[in-house]
């Protein structure tokens, strides 16, 4: 059986991954998977022909004296090895408070912005990341849960620009042993055992249940399936391209322009990946769902003149034989209509209409001194009340003329117009902030925002609950 370092060196050339004289800059975190990389790359170097630039570690920020120990360890493992080390600082929490995501997609967008800024530094053309199959079965059920289609469910790809993934065919499990065999140490991060975070709940409780219960290797036939849907993908990517240039036309007002009837003979496959095209050549950093793109498709199928959609950001309208997109301001987003919906305690509740979930769970006391102290002031996006407010019941929905609260920490009374014109929520973003009500309709939480004092933790509470917001299409990315 071929060694751990031949696997490498076959992946390596098997999906062109480096190219012999690169420079590689090795991204290490100081888990076990990114150490096992660095180590492997440094094996397999000299017979590939590349050169390892040095080490790199980003310093989240998040886990106070933890996260400085990781880089410790990073720094010095890169000199114990003769190698150059880069590291870079970031406040997590702020820029997710700030960017209004999670903080993982926080963590995860500051972490390749430094990589490539460290890159540059050491005069490196790739940068290599410890992906293993365990996180490609990760994220293919991820986005499955969150309805991704055929490209989301590719998973992560071997080679995304410069960066790359030469462990996607190794299990975290044999890269453990690998380093026990070599005897070298790595860091353990506590919070990846926290089930309150999607992916960790998806590693801890959904694998382990499907391993149990369907098929012991589970991981194996999900990243199985990813690298099938992933190989189809690049041919359909391939041909929408081709496809692309044929239809699609960029005016001289920036819009973009689509033969309907062309667009509409396509096969639905082909079509919409036509129609991704073309809105991301028009604003590339908005996420596209699937209603999204079937919008632009409605329009295209309509009588001539009869239609037009407003999707986030564009304006679609039927001109002629043309499907016409542009950009337009934030005054032309539609309105959204009122929801509200029942919140179980213990349980969970999506919200397709602000593009989040609510997540509730119980908790004592003891426990709510601990999470509320860290909420209230790390993280908005968590929420500790007592759990006496929510006896009679709890739900979520949108914001009402008149609607006001007690937020915590300040005197009496604030109307929740002025509270969200305090926190620069966007004002076509107003509706789009879930909040969480009692069975009076008393407003407990704005989610993301603010606890009201009706809901507070006092001495005489005896027990908690934990709400939590989850913005979607946040975990579903590469990690």
């Amino acid at each position: 059986m071929p060694s751990l370092e031949e696997r490498v060196a076959l992946a390596i050339l098997r999906d062109a991954l480096i190219p012999p004289g690169a420079r590689v800059l090795a991204a290490v975190s100081g888990g076990s998977d990114s150490v096992a990389l660095l180590l492997l790359l440094l094996e397999v170097a000299g017979d590939s022909g590349f050169a390892v630039a040095g080490v790199a570690h980003v310093n989240h920020g998040l886990r106070g004296a933890q996260s400085a120990r990781d880089e410790a360890f990073c720094r010095a493992l890169a000199a114990r090895l003769g190698l150059a080390f880069e590291v870079r600082h970031r406040n997590v929490a702020q820029l997710a408070r700030d960017g209004r995501v999670s903080v993982e997609v926080a963590a995860r967008q500051a972490r390749y912005e430094c990589l490539t800024e460290m890159a540059t530094v050491l005069n490196a053309d790739t940068i290599a990341t410890g992906h293993t199959r365990d996180d490609q079965a990760e994220t293919f059920l991820l986005r499955l849960l969150r309805g991704a289609g055929a490209s989301g469910l590719s998973g992560i790809r071997p080679r995304r620009g410069n960066i790359v993934r030469p462990l996607l065919d190794f299990r975290r499990d044999e890269l453990q042993a690998y380093l026990a065999r070599r005897r070298q140490a790595f860091r353990s991060d506590a919070t990846n055992r926290d089930v309150g975070v999607p992916r960790n709940w998806v590693r801890h409780r959904l694998l382990p249940l499907l391993a149990r219960h369907f098929d012991a290797d589970v991981i194996d036939v999900l990243a199985r399936d990813a690298t099938i849907l992933r190989d189809e993908a690049v041919l359909l990517d391939r041909l929408a391209e081709e496809t692309a240039g044929r239809m699609v036309q960029t005016d001289r007002t920036g819009g973009v322009r689509l033969d309907a009837p062309s667009l509409g003979a396509l096969p639905p496959a082909l079509a919409r990946r036509v129609v991704r095209l073309a809105l991301d050549g028009l604003e590339s950093a908005r996420f596209r769902g699937f209603d999204h793109v079937e919008q632009v498709l409605a329009v295209a199928r309509a009588a001539r003149g009869r239609a037009a959609a407003d999707l986030p950001g564009v304006r679609v309208e039927r001109n002629g034989a043309r499907v016409v997109l542009y950009k337009r301001g934030p005054s032309l987003r539609p309105a959204l209509p009122a929801f509200r919906y029942e919140l179980a305690v213990p349980g969970r509740v999506d919200v397709p209409e602000c593009e989040c979930a609510i997540d509730v769970k119980l908790g004592n006391r003891a426990s709510g001194q601990l999470v509320s102290k860290q909420a209230f002031s790390d993280d908005r996006d968590v929420a500790v009340i007592d759990a006496a407010v929510a006896r009679a019941g709890l739900a979520v929905r949108s914001r009402r003329p008149g609607d006001s609260l007690r937020p915590l920490g300040l005197r009496g009374r604030k109307k929740l117009q002025d509270l969200l014109v305090d926190r620069k929520v966007p004002r076509n973003d107003r509706d789009r902030v879930p909040l969480v009500v009692d069975a009076d309709d008393r407003v407990l939480w704005v989610a993301g925002h603010a606890v009201s004092q009706d809901a507070r933790i006092t001495d005489r509470t005896r027990g908690v609950v934990v709400l939590k917001l989850i913005r979607n299409a946040e975990e579903g990315d590469e990690a």
